[in-house]
């Protein structure tokens, strides 16, 4: 499994989460503690927007501990929205195409999760892509795919709902090809102005995902960046996180396989912190 940082706010600096809390990104890389794995070094990326309306990529297959140019970017760049990505392959090829996060057009996407037996849907999956988006596949990563099906889906108009179709739908293909393991998704996604973040499994657990409110922004991570336990809020299993300029952030049920998985009710139990 992956572990990934997405922040949404006044413009800062990415070494602010990236590269200097005591637990950052680049320490997760080399010691996660809430992951499959403690190593995730098969290489890193990051997607920041400036002031263009689609986003910029910068990915690479070294591991995020080693790479200087990585730390010299971080310490440089600012921006209102990014996105950072470790990766720990799980079943596809360590190349700088299966790095996330992914961009088309204005939107972002990163993933930390799996389609279980994925390589035997794999063709169904990416049968699930519209023509149009296809020459876009550049990878062989099951995220990369759930990612581009979703704009054949409704993604510029309703991005939970094109998510939520495309995950019921890949969760059918698993069906009818009798497989067991589970469909596990959580995600960060962004059209340049709203964040995304989804924590959802068929098999209710989830990998993990947490939120804080940091001075003027949002940060959503795959666990703590430091030990300030009490500033960290577990997003819920079967939950999406929103956060829109204007309108603050806000935490939905989220259910693929149900009725209408990208529209349900508020969770109670799960107000954002003041």
């Amino acid at each position: 499994m992956c572990r990934f940082l997405a922040y949404h706010g006044a413009p800062i600096y990415l070494e602010d989460m990236v590269a200097s809390p005591s637990h950052s990104l680049i320490a997760q890389s080399l010691h996660a503690t809430e992951g499959k794995t403690e190593i995730n070094g098969d290489g890193f990326g990051l997607g920041w927007y400036g002031e263009r309306e689609h986003p910029g990529l910068f990915r690479d297959l070294r591991p995020a501990w080693s790479d200087e140019n990585l730390q010299s970017i971080c310490s440089q760049m600012r921006s209102r929205l990014f996105f950072a990505h470790v990766r720990a392959a799980t079943g596809t090829a360590t190349t700088r195409a299966n790095c996330h996060p992914f961009a088309a057009g204005r939107f972002m996407f990163m993933h930390n999760g799996q389609v279980g037996g994925f390589q035997a849907i794999r063709r169904r999956v990416e049968a699930l892509i519209p023509d149009e988006a296809y020459p876009l596949r550049g990878g062989t990563t099951d995220s990369e795919a759930i990612f581009l099906a979703c704009l054949g889906h409704g993604l510029e108009r309703d991005p939970p709902g094109a998510v939520a179709a495309v995950l019921a739908a890949v969760r059918a293909e698993m069906d009818r090809a009798g497989i067991a393991q589970a469909l596990r998704f959580t995600a960060a996604l962004t059209d340049g102005r709203t964040l995304w973040a989804f924590r959802w499994s068929s098999d209710e657990r989830p990998p993990s995902l947490y939120y804080r409110r940091v001075a003027d922004g949002l940060v959503v991570v795959s666990e703590p960046t430091d030990d300030a336990a009490a500033d960290w809020h577990a997003l819920p299993p079967g939950s999406l996180l929103t956060d829109a300029p204007g309108q603050g952030m806000t935490i939905r049920a989220f259910d693929p396989l149900a009725a209408g998985g990208g529209e349900a009710a508020p969770l109670r139990a799960a107000a954002a912190p003041a």
